[in-house]
């Protein structure tokens, strides 16, 4: 069996750091906004080159306390794209604002610039690109369109981090952004995690009292806030993969050349890299029209294989009556043709190859 992410092997390397540090946590009894927490939000600010960086209890949670913290209210529009997981638009519900779907570069599959630009009316106030699949979106040409048009810019970076464009990590370029520790992710915890990220002390103090039940002072609640914690534990494990990170997102990107090169000749598409930023490879997605015919002949050799997205988000039924009659021509092609193939540090030369043999076989016949 050839797994999408193989955390077995990536524990077995780091195995003793961890344990060691899993057992002075437990020695101290600190698990909650414990030191390591402390060391990690600094280490992880210090990486992506931003004053704040705070801990809270998943992807999603970062995403919704950003926009909070950037003053997202109820009733007005932020600009995302509808190819990404439910996550990004969530977090846009949760404020009470209306999550308005536009189109994707079909190359990329990351939100297209010109169709931010079209869709942008009074109410708009905000625009979340997402870095899908760990490749960066054309930041350049998003941040001046807020810029003209005085829009909060707040970056979902939950599937990209340690990717950079022009000199800057993803997270860097924005009014704040979300990155997620989800266990598959390119810097992925034992357990659910994420950070909220900005150069605004202002929103950093918002974030910070908003985590912790609203409150700054012990027993002094200033706002009603939530429970939303990055977990020490996980803390302790964060801080081992964020040493190596980029030694990981090299061998991934490492592995997903060698992929295009073995599929360079098959009637699909390998992944678009735009030269912009550096694609961490997140996941590693073709197109394909015979897609449906590809996830059986993997499956029966038992080699992981997913579906990133199915339905994109205007498609959904939760969004269904809302968008009725909404096209997003690009979203909707690449949904239908879209297959991610294993992709992780330790994915094996020869394994790559096999997989690449069963898409060859079926392609071929």
């Amino acid at each position: 069996m050839i797994p999408m992410v193989n955390l077995k092997a990536q524990y077995a390397e780091i195995k003793d750091e961890i344990e060691q540090g899993l057992a002075e946590t437990i020695e101290k009894c600190a698990f909650i906004l414990g030191p390591n927490v402390q060391a990690f939000e600094q280490e992880a600010a210090q990486y992506l080159g931003l004053k704040h960086a705070i801990g809270v209890a998943s992807g999603t949670d970062a995403l919704h306390l950003a926009l909070i913290a950037e003053g997202i209210e109820a009733d007005d529009e932020v600009i995302t794209t509808a190819f990404t997981f439910i996550a990004t638009a969530e977090a846009i519900k949760y404020v009470g604002a209306k999550p308005v779907f536009v189109d994707i570069d079909p190359k990329t599959f990351n939100i297209s610039p010109a169709a931010i630009e079209q869709a942008i009316t009074p109410l708009t106030k905000a625009v979340m690109p997402v870095h899908l699949f760990g490749q960066p979106a054309e930041m350049a040409a998003i941040a001046r369109i807020c810029s003209r048009h005085n829009l909060k810019l707040i970056e979902d970076c939950c599937q990209s981090f340690g990717a950079s464009i022009n000199g800057k990590q993803t997270g860097a370029i924005g009014d704040a952004a979300g990155f997620s520790f989800f266990p598959s992710k390119n810097l992925g915890a034992f357990g659910d995690g994420g950070l909220v990220v900005t150069n605004s002390d202002e929103s950093a103090a918002k974030i910070k009292k908003l985590r912790n039940h609203g409150s700054d002072v012990r027993y002094y609640h200033d706002v009603i806030g939530y429970n939303s914690r990055l977990d020490e534990m996980q803390a302790v494990v964060l801080r081992v993969k964020l040493k190596r990170i980029d030694q990981y997102n090299q061998a991934r990107r490492r592995a997903a050349h060698l992929y295009s090169q073995l599929l360079a000749d098959l009637p699909l598409t390998t992944p678009f890299e735009d030269g912009l930023g550096e694609h961490v490879y997140h996941q590693y997605t073709i197109l394909s029209d015979r897609r449906d015919e590809l996830l059986k002949a993997l499956q029966a050799k038992q080699i992981g294989c997913a579906v990133y997205y199915p339905v994109p988000l205007h498609r959904q039924n939760v969004f269904k009556q809302e968008c009725a009659g909404l096209r997003l021509p690009a979203t909707e092609a690449v949904a239908a043709n879209c297959l991610s193939l294993p992709v992780c540090p330790f994915l094996e030369d020869h394994l790559i190859r096999e997989i690449a043999g069963v898409i060859r076989e079926v392609l071929t016949v």
